[in-house]
């Protein structure tokens, strides 16, 4: 690049920060000289384009996008000003020629994409125009912070594409209609699921444990009961095990402990909130393998309950056993847990209005006794938006799809991992 052409886009730039400060006359001094130093810069003519568009001279901007696109054809955002040009016109023939243009050099370019779909909505294809708004929206993705001239655009794709997803939904349940009649009951959750998914009605959300995958096996959100025959005696046992707890919080206040205690040094990401807090706290009965012994002798009947499950043990990892206090006005941030080899229990206790708990797509509420098995290597949440606190017993166990030699060769493969380092996997604690 030239001295010249460096100093100009050197001016561009300047008259782009003069502009977004309110700057208007210095960064039309600015433009000018550079326009004096190379009238024929692709960027030159660009910024008096888009100048002019501000301005509502839309013709004026359409030459000027043209002199750009000629002098530098393989820039998608040039075309796709060139579109914005053309359409203030109403010249959208030539509008989609210059989308399909920008397309061409690159498929993902959002605004040429968002271009394109509102073309197509305009030209009465709705359906047509949420696909492509929804390819637009995932070009941005949830991490990409689009500019403000976007923002009136993406609203309207967004609204656009859930419209589109609520029409798509009716449209396949009443083809699917005569088909839950045929075979009733035989219909199973999971094929319920993915009709959601394909709707748009459900999001996706996979395994992501902090540690160790087991590839191969179910990947659910919440597990039928039918996997766990042990599951009724432990809600037998939620009275019992309830006035334990009772006791516990009334004589061993000291016994709790955060259930969030990292070290100093250590990311806490979304746990900086509650790290050390007492918010979230435990009452464990066995941490990471290791018994309690004072707080199994306050708690005897609910250590016999739990010993009904196949819990998840491995030297110095598991199990786990523990009641777990949210206090009022508490949320436990989205997290995933260490391992999809293990699978975590919840029997709820104690439960005021205003509790909730998602895993994945799926949002229950705790009902007091009535337990339920899932999988925490997939993203979930809890909160409690009462003014009184929540609890609950928590265990782990091994997940039913592993065989006996599975659950071997994990346990065996963790433990060494502890021992090669002398302390717990990352993660794991």
């Amino acid at each position: 690049m030239s001295a010249d052409q460096s100093t100009v886009l050197k001016m561009i730039q300047a008259a782009r920060a003069a502009g977004a400060a309110g700057r208007n006359r210095e960064a039309e001094e600015l433009l000018t000289r550079a326009a004096q130093l190379a009238p024929d810069h692709p960027a030159v003519l660009n910024e008096h384009g888009l100048q002019l568009m501000q301005r509502g001279e839309a013709a004026g901007a359409r030459d000027l996008f043209r002199r750009a696109t000629h002098a530098d054809p393989r820039h998608p955002a040039l075309w796709s000003n060139l579109a914005a040009s053309l359409d203030a016109l109403g010249l959208y023939d030539e509008e989609l020629a210059a989308i399909e243009r920008a397309l061409t050099i690159e498929p993902r370019h959002p605004t040429a994409l968002l271009q394109k779909a509102a073309l197509t909505e305009r030209r009465g294809d709705r359906r047509e125009a949420a696909r492509t708004y929804r390819a637009a929206l995932v070009t941005l993705g949830p991490e990409t912070a689009p500019p403000p001239s976007l923002h009136a655009a993406l609203a309207h794709a967004r609204e656009t594409v859930r419209q589109d997803d609520a029409a798509l939904a009716l449209a396949i349940e009443e083809r699917l209609a005569p088909v839950r009649a045929q075979h009733g009951s035989g219909v199973s959750r999971r094929a319920e699921q993915c009709i959601e998914i394909l709707a748009g009605q459900r999001g996706r959300y996979l395994p992501q444990p902090t540690f160790m995958y087991f590839p191969g096996i179910p990947a659910l959100e919440f597990f039928d009961d039918a996997e766990f025959p042990w599951i009724g005696a432990i809600e037998a046992a939620t009275d019992a095990i309830r006035a334990e707890l009772t006791q516990v919080l009334a004589s061993d206040q000291a016994g709790l402990e955060p259930y969030v205690a990292y070290p100093d040094g250590v990311p806490l990401d979304q746990w900086r909130e509650l790290n050390r807090s007492r918010r979230w706290s435990a009452y464990f009965l066995s941490n990471q393998g290791a018994a309690q012994p004072a707080h199994l002798a306050r708690c005897p009947r609910t250590a016999e309950a739990v010993k009904a499950a196949p819990q998840c043990d491995v030297a110095r990892h598991g199990p786990n056993v523990f009641f777990s206090i949210l206090e009022p006005c508490t949320r436990i941030p989205p997290h995933t847990g260490v391992t999809n080899a293990r699978l975590t229990v919840h029997l709820p206790l104690i439960v005021p209005p205003g509790c909730g708990f998602r895993v994945g797509a799926e949002t229950r509420e705790w009902l007091p006794g009535r337990a339920w098995v899932f999988d925490d290597t997939i993203e979930h949440e809890a909160w409690n938006d009462s003014d009184t606190p929540r609890a609950i017993l928590i265990f782990d166990v091994w997940n039913p799809y592993l065989s006996a030699a599975e659950r071997d060769l994990v346990r065996g493969a963790i433990e060494a991992i502890g021992s090669y380092y002398g302390a717990p996997p990352p993660g794991l604690v």
